[in-house]
C-alpha cells in the first residue's frame, strides 16, 4: 500500500504576542491508502488543529507534511486552496451547506471552481445525491431536510470532485444514533467502493471502533 499522509515533527505554535500556545508537539504520522482512521482525543487535545494541518487548511510552524508523496507544508495559499478543492472533501459537524441552494446546487458549486462544466457537474450531482439516499431531495434546501439528510448532503458535496482524501470533523455530533450509524455506513460503504482514505475526528467510542485505526491525540502528542 501506498502512504496518502505522512509528517515528520509536525508542529503548531499559535501567539498572540503575550500568549504562546504549542498545540501539536512534533507529530509523526503515516496513513496508508484506502485506510478509515478514527482520530480522538479530549477537548484542546490538538486533533481538530490536527485535522486542520491534514487538510490544508492552515500550515505547521515547523516540521513536514507529505500529501500523497507532495511536500504541501510550504505551498503558498493559493497552491493549498486548489489541493483542497481537487484532492480533499470536507464534512464538518454543522455540515456548512449553503442554505441558499438547493441540494443539487450545494453539490454543483465545488465542482465549477474546479473548472467542470456545468452540465457534468449537475448530472454528477445527481448521481452524488442519489448514491447518498437523497435521489427524491434533489430539489430541497438544507433547511427543508432533517440533520441526517443534511448530513449526506454534505457527503455528496464534499465527494463532487473525486478526493482521494476525506476529513470528517464530528460528523455525528448533531445526530441521534440512528442517523449517525447510517452517516458511519456511508462513509465505510465510500471507502470500500472507492477506496478513499477517511480520517474521522470523533470523541464517540461507538464511532471509534468501527474505523481501520484508531489513533489518539493528548497534549498535542500521539499516545
Amino acid at each position: 500500500m501506498s502512504l496518502i499522509i505522512k509528517t515528520k515533527k509536525l508542529t503548531k505554535i499559535f501567539s498572540n504576542g503575550e500568549q504562546t500556545l504549542v498545540a501539536l508537539k512534533g507529530i509523526d504520522l503515516e496513513i496508508e491508502k484506502g485506510e478509515v482512521i478514527a482520530l480522538t482525543g479530549a477537548s484542546g487535545s490538538g486533533k481538530t488543529t490536527l485535522m486542520y494541518m491534514l487538510g490544508c487548511l492552515d500550515s505547521p510552524s515547523s516540521g513536514e507534511f507529505f500529501l500523497n508523496g507532495q511536500e504541501v507544508s510550504s505551498f503558498s495559499p493559493r497552491k493549498l486552496a486548489e489541493v483542497r478543492n481537487q484532492s480533499i472533501g470536507f464534512v464538518f459537524q454543522n455540515f456548512h451547506l449553503l442554505n441558499d441552494l438547493n441540494a443539487i446546487e450545494n453539490v454543483v458549486l465545488p465542482q465549477l471552481y474546479g473548472g467542470i462544466a456545468e452540465k457534468t457537474a449537475r448530472i454528477k450531482a445527481h448521481n452524488l445525491l442519489e448514491a447518498v439516499g437523497l435521489e427524491h431531495r434533489l430539489h430541497h434546501y438544507p433547511n427543508q431536510l432533517s440533520g441526517g439528510q443534511r448530513q449526506r448532503m454534505a457527503t455528496a458535496r464534499a465527494l463532487a470532485m473525486d478526493p482521494f482524501l476525506l476529513l470528517a470533523d464530528e460528523p455525528t455530533g448533531n445526530l441521534d444514533s440512528e442517523n449517525a450509524d447510517r452517516i458511519i455506513d456511508l462513509f465505510l460503504d465510500i471507502n470500500q467502493q472507492k477506496k478513499t482514505t477517511i480520517i474521522l475526528v470523533t470523541h464517540e467510542k461507538e464511532i471509534a471502533k468501527r474505523a481501520h485505526r484508531c489513533i489518539t491525540i493528548n497534549d498535542g502528542q500521539v499516545a
